[in-house]
């Protein structure tokens, strides 16, 4: 049996700046990629989260106008955040989809991914989980240009 030492890192808290806090609650994600801690300010008392996650996937990404760039995980969750918005789905619920995303592109065994396949994958997982979400990104994705395509998009959808 392989036993792990937990090693003590500072974090800076996010409201008074302070690092001294303590570890209140540890989990796994689903996809054990990566560790939420929730943790306690020792100076201010309030709570926050953090996650630990194996750095980037080195990955990049072909976008269409077949220009290169590495793959930013932040870029998507903002997307992900800005689909979400006054939606009742919470952080964890957004970073657990993009956990998925990840997954399955690590699964691609590819180093180079067109950027249409991380956007339907966006989309699959909004298609599941919120329908207004999945589609304001739709919108966006698809570049919608009128209404008739907003109703297209709506119709599609209530047919599934």
């Amino acid at each position: 049996m392989h036993e792990t030492k937990e090693v003590a890192i500072a974090m800076k808290c996010p409201y008074c700046n302070k690092t001294e806090s303590k570890v209140i609650d540890k989990r796994d994600t689903p996809s054990f990629d990566s560790t939420r801690r929730r943790r306690e300010c020792h100076n201010c008392g309030k709570r926050y989260t953090t996650y630990e996650r194996v750095e980037n996937i080195d990955l990049s990404i072909i976008k269409k106008d077949g220009k290169r760039e590495q793959y930013d995980r932040e870029k998507v969750r903002k997307g992900l955040l800005r689909a979400c918005e006054k939606r009742p789905i919470t952080l964890d619920q957004v970073d657990e989809v993009l956990d998925k995303i990840e997954a399955k592109i690590k699964n691609l065994k590819d180093t180079e991914v067109p950027s249409r396949i991380i956007g339907e994958e966006v989309m699959n997982e909004l298609m599941q989980l919120d329908k207004v979400a999945y589609i304001r990104f739709a919108s966006v994705y698809r570049e919608f240009t009128d209404v008739n395509t907003f109703i297209d998009e709506i119709n599609k959808l209530l047919k599934k």
